[in-house]
């Protein structure tokens, strides 16, 4: 799955407001970019992407039925 594949799974599943989803989307874009871009830059985004990763914590504990659909 490309990432203009991946938007449109998240915008027809309502995904906009599922930060996980959002953070794969930017993933994919950036690995997809990668071949036109140098390491340093790369590993820059990449560091970014994984910060914002780990400020999500663990905010679905108590709702995973709500947030992850069970």
């Amino acid at each position: 799955m490309d990432s203009q594949e991946l938007g449109q799974y998240i915008t027809a599943t309502n995904g906009m407001s599922k930060p996980w989803l959002l953070l794969q989307l930017r993933l994919k874009k950036l690995q997809e970019r990668r071949p036109e871009m140098d390491q340093e830059e790369y590993m820059r985004q990449l560091a970014d992407i994984h910060q914002d990763l780990m400020k999500l914590g663990e905010w679905w504990k108590g709702q995973e039925d709500e947030v992850f659909g069970k």
